[in-house]
């Protein structure tokens, strides 16, 4: 009988020879385990970690203990000795390290430089000029006046206005003043014929504050119908109306980053808009009262709002809450910040802090005195902005003036030093 698996009942050689080096391989590897698991147990990738920790020895010379020592002598217990027959235990402790806290930045105090008298009411907006040359103020006399910011000089005064100017905003790109007031209305200015040529129609009441975008032809608008409005400033339309706020709007910020606009409330909530889509991308809610005054950090990605709670810190661009900054306990109208880290606000009834933005320090607080033939009642901020080399403060004031504030040359960290005690929250 023909076996007809005969001829290949062999393996081929080469087949063969790849088989052979195969179960040499796995037996030598099944020994090499056995003789592991003979031996000693491993340590374990923890045991290892506490093995390396060092140990605190009051001997500089003294060699690294074992890790069980190590870890007994950082918490200041018995050490066992692990050469005795005495099985030991390891165990990995996590040690608390206490928390760094930035040292202020010194900033020199400020002083009163010059007092601007000419406006018949309440003084309740200030623009300053891209070229730093001049600066406008809005007023409860329903007059905008330019001033000439070296000398403070009245350079120009401009009616049409028929309520208190709430806003102004004056355009880098074009020679355009914008104001906005309790009236409702919008006016476009042109500076080289001091005309009005555009309106903007759309507000159902006051208007209380108002910021151009820094890149895009865009007014940004908001007030007492809680809706903040989008203008196109060539064509005049609207293009979004930011909806959500169940408040009056104190205060619109915008920026060329996300968020592109922000927007302070009375019904104290901040809210982030993403500008492409006109709708909020975050609600702010940490505030208890009203929200009455941003600011955008012009070194940071970050932003303040101010209330009477507190004065807080943002991130941008989802708005997470960076600190608090407390002490100014009054209605905080308004809030400044230079490319120097200090940050101002202006209280209503006249006080004025200075603070380290990044620490939160207050390193100066003063208070506005009210000017001879007003009451002291007064004596309240409702407006202010650095000029654009961050050295000298406007202010806008109850008492109908404008105050110049400009840092004391003559002091040093000697004279003023730094005295900053944290509140450590555990």
């Amino acid at each position: 009988m023909v076996d007809e698996w005969n001829h290949v009942r062999d393996l081929p050689l080469a087949v063969a020879a790849q088989l052979a080096a195969a179960a040499k391989s796995a037996k030598d590897a099944k020994a090499a385990l056995q003789q592991q698991q003979s031996s000693d147990a491993p340590k374990s990738a923890i045991g290892a970690i506490i093995d390396n920790i060092p140990a605190r020895s009051s001997k500089p010379d003294a060699a690294p203990a074992h890790g069980t020592v190590a870890i007994r002598s950082r918490l200041g217990l018995p050490s066992l000795d692990p050469s005795s027959g005495q099985e030991s235990v390891t165990a990995l402790v996590r040690i608390k390290e206490s928390r760094k806290v930035p040292k202020p930045e010194w900033h020199a105090p400020w002083k009163l430089m010059r007092v601007i008298s000419g406006h018949l009411g309440w003084v309740r907006s200030i623009a300053v000029d891209p070229g730093n040359e001049w600066f406008a103020t809005g007023a409860g006399d329903r007059v905008i006046k330019i001033w000439d910011l070296a000398t403070g000089t009245l350079k120009l005064s401009l009616t049409g206005h028929i309520s208190t100017v709430r806003g102004l905003a004056v355009s880098p790109r074009h020679p355009y003043l914008f104001s906005c007031g309790e009236d409702k209305m919008i006016k476009c200015w042109d500076l080289e014929y001091n005309k009005v040529i555009r309106q903007y129609h759309g507000h159902l009441s006051g208007i209380y504050c108002m910021s151009l975008h820094p890149t895009l032809d865009v007014l940004v608008t908001g007030g007492r119908d809680a809706t903040g409005r989008v203008w196109d400033i060539r064509t005049k339309n609207q293009i979004f109306a930011l909806t959500g706020h169940q408040g009056t709007i104190a205060d619109v910020q915008t920026q060329d980053a996300d968020p592109q606009i922000i927007t302070a409330s009375s019904d104290a909530t901040v809210k982030l808009w993403d500008l492409a889509a006109g709708k909020s991308t975050c609600t702010l809610t940490n505030h208890k009262k009203s929200v009455r005054a941003l600011a955008i950090n012009p070194n940071e990605y970050t932003f303040a709002s101010a209330s009477t709670d507190n004065i807080k810190q943002w991130k941008c661009p989802r708005g997470e809450f960076i600190q608090n900054l407390s002490g100014h306990n009054s209605i905080v109208n308004t809030l400044s910040i230079n490319q120097d880290n200090v940050m101002f606000s202006g209280g209503d009834n006249g006080s004025m802090y200075f603070w380290d933005f990044k620490t939160g320090y207050n390193f100066q607080t003063a208070e506005a005195a009210a000017q001879p033939g007003s009451l002291d009642s007064e004596n309240g901020i409702f407006c202010s902005t650095f000029d654009k080399t961050g050295l000298r403060l406007i202010t806008g004031e109850g008492d109908k003036t404008i105050k110049i504030w400009k840092e004391d040359e003559r002091a040093t960290p000697e004279t003023h030093p730094v005295n900053f005690k944290p509140e450590i929250n555990v």
